[in-house]
């Protein structure tokens, strides 16, 4: 057996060449190539963007003009009155029959006295209706066609009976047999009137007249119409050139 101590002096021995053994590994890591530093803010630079890098999404003013478009770009879309003139007519523009005098389509005519009273062409005619107390007669619903003489025709009739007005209106008994005499107790519009030539039609009175035409004339025993078909509520008139006489009773 060896001696103790010469074991003990291979221990170290050995122990000597295992620490100088990890002082040549230490030399090796020491010398090593360093590791690559870690990304600074340089290299990797932060996602979030400046300012200056990435601009604000909500465009200004200038960038986008307001949608709502100003006085001078939509102008306002209720038309002045130049450029849509009102459609109801001026008062100063009347209807065709406001221009010719006549009643209206929406006004009825009054009866055959209040249309002779309001024309103011039959004042003698009128006011003999009156002496002779026919005026509820006439006023009456008919229908009739009244035959009125013009006030020519009744200054014609007056001198050739020899009387004056007065004398007339105050002979009752007379003046409603003349008048009568002028009233058809039916209506007889001008269209029927021309169908009728040669033939007679009664009258209020009792006695007839008799019809005759001849082209566009047409005549009522010896007068001669004038003018036709003056609408009245309860009838019709018709303008002759002379006053009626009544047949005498011989």
């Amino acid at each position: 057996m060896r001696n103790p101590l010469s074991r003990l002096l291979a221990v170290l021995a050995a122990v000597s060449l295992v620490a100088a053994a990890c002082g040549d590994d230490n030399d090796g890591v020491e010398t090593a190539t360093p590791a690559a530093p870690p990304a600074t803010a340089e290299v990797m630079p932060p996602t979030t963007a400046t300012a200056e890098e990435m601009p604000p999404t909500t465009a200004t003013t200038e960038e986008m003009p307001p949608t709502t478009a100003t006085a001078e770009e939509m102008p306002p879309t209720t038309a002045t009155t130049e450029e849509m003139p009102p459609t109801t007519a001026a008062a100063e523009e009347p209807s065709v029959d406001q221009r010719e005098g006549s009643p209206s389509s929406d006004e009825m005519p009054g009866t055959i006295v209040e249309v002779a009273v309001a024309s103011g062409q039959f004042p003698t005619l009128v006011a003999a209706v009156q002496a002779a107390g026919l005026v509820d007669a006439l006023n009456s619903s008919g229908p009739f066609t009244v035959l009125a003489p013009t006030e020519e025709a009744f200054a014609a009739a007056l001198a050739a009976l020899g009387t004056t007005p007065e004398a007339l209106l105050a002979d009752t008994e007379l003046l409603t047999a003349v008048l009568t005499y002028h009233v058809l107790p039916l209506e007889a519009p001008a269209a029927t009137v021309v169908t009728l030539d040669g033939q007679t039609v009664d009258t209020l009175q009792g006695a007839p007249v008799t019809i005759t035409v001849d082209g566009d004339a047409v005549m009522i025993n010896d007068a001669n119409v004038l003018a036709t078909d003056i609408e009245a509520s309860n009838g019709i008139i018709h303008v002759i050139d002379t006053v009626l006489l009544p047949p005498s009773d011989e």
